[in-house]
């Protein structure tokens, strides 16, 4: 796979990732707490892909560098927010688990982009 099909693909990947977790969050309380949570998992869902998109439109080297560390800031904090709705049992387990396998696997691709560069 070339670079381009492989930075379309992975564009692809974080945008689908991004719906996933604006769907979930419509899935957790309407109480303070999970107005907290959700929009926190919602931001930093959403901006892996986004930062990810621009990485890919980046100016210099060191700009698309610092933008997959985002990435992989934005994907960490995502996965700490998915571990905290799966410890209070906001949404069950068997309807998370594909959702965090997801945030994962980005998690990993971005630290290993971030590695190599």
């Amino acid at each position: 796979m070339e670079n381009k099909d492989f930075a379309e693909n992975l564009e692809k990947k974080t945008r689908d990732f991004a719906i996933s977790i604006i769907r979930l969050s419509g899935k957790l309380p309407n109480t303070p707490e999970g107005r907290v949570v959700r929009n926190q998992i919602t931001k930093s869902g959403t901006s892996v892909g986004a930062n990810y998109r621009e990485a890919n439109r980046a100016r210099s080297r060191a700009d698309f560098i610092n933008k997959i560390k985002i990435c992989e800031g934005e994907a960490s904090e995502t996965q700490f927010w998915l571990e905290i709705i799966l410890e209070i049992k906001w949404v069950r387990t068997e309807n998370i688990q594909p959702l965090y396998k997801e945030c994962s696997e980005l998690l990993a691709i971005f630290t290993s982009i971030g590695k190599k560069n």
